[in-house]
């Protein structure tokens, strides 16, 4: 039975991204921004209709948990490749766009408080916190904690509504931001690299449509940044960004954070 299983989670996934290459990128205008749908909502929204088809059930669900892990050490490996061939163009890059990094530690202490103290989350917030859970997220939640524990659910959960919704936001909040006129639109462009591709591209429509004139640039910044964000990004969530969200959390939760039990081994 468990061998059944596994065939149909393998020809149910092939299926599924048979599909949603078939489809391909998709692109719409939604205010000053555009909107890219990728393969990856396709298969997402695709899975999650399975179950109400009676395509798959629980078993199906436990077989193909595990796979995600298998799944997840192959994004850690490809990112890797990226990193040193891509050193000399992030040196050259300047202290700007080198450091930026910090300031994604920003949505630690935006968003935690507001999970912790207003929504009442436990540790499903900590995997959601720490970044803005794209691919990178994953691969190291996964081998921190797992993506079958509290983390992992938020860190996944936090990815399928970034594929979903997080291009929309994106390229409507930028509109708002160029709107205001008191950021450069360098520091615009550079904070379009968000590790999103999708994100990147809904974020950087309205600043080139503000400013066509240096369109060239505007683009060359987005780039680099979406590259520094990729590569360095990864290594400021894992030694920076997570040991500071846990500290936050246990700080916002007293006690009671004493009585959940994260993996062992997480910096503390």
């Amino acid at each position: 039975m468990r061998g059944k299983s596994e065939l149909k989670v393998h020809l149910l996934a092939l299926a599924m991204v048979i599909i949603s290459e078939y489809i391909g990128i998709k692109s719409f205008k939604v205010g000053p921004g555009t909107v890219m749908l990728l393969p990856m909502l396709y298969a997402l929204v695709i899975g999650m209709f399975l179950p109400a088809l009676r395509l798959v059930d629980r078993t199906d669900m436990e077989t193909a948990s595990p796979f995600i892990g298998f799944s997840v050490m192959y994004l850690t490996a490809k990112m890797g490749t990226t990193i040193g061939p891509s050193l000399p163009k992030i040196l050259s890059a300047g202290p700007a766009l080198i450091l930026q990094e910090f300031g994604n530690l920003g949505t630690i202490f935006f968003s935690l408080p507001i999970a912790v103290l207003v929504f009442k989350m436990g540790r499903e917030a900590v995997g959601i916190c720490f970044s803005i859970s794209r691919e990178g997220s994953l691969a190291i939640v996964s081998d921190l904690y797992g993506l079958d524990s509290p983390e992992g659910r938020g860190v996944m959960g936090a990815y399928i509504v970034g594929t979903l919704f997080g291009a929309i936001f994106n390229g409507l909040m930028v509109g708002f931001l160029i709107s205001l006129g008191i950021f450069h639109p360098f520091a615009l462009a550079m904070a379009c690299g968000t590790g999103s591709a999708s994100m990147m591209a809904a974020s950087l429509g309205p600043v080139v449509a503000a400013y066509p004139t240096i369109q060239t640039e505007l683009s060359a910044f987005a780039a680099t940044s979406q590259l520094l964000t990729s590569v360095d990004g990864l290594y400021m969530s894992l030694f920076i960004a997570v040991p500071i969200t846990e500290w936050l959390y246990r700080k916002l939760k007293g006690k009671e954070a004493e009585r959940e039990t994260p993996k062992e081994g997480v910096n503390q």
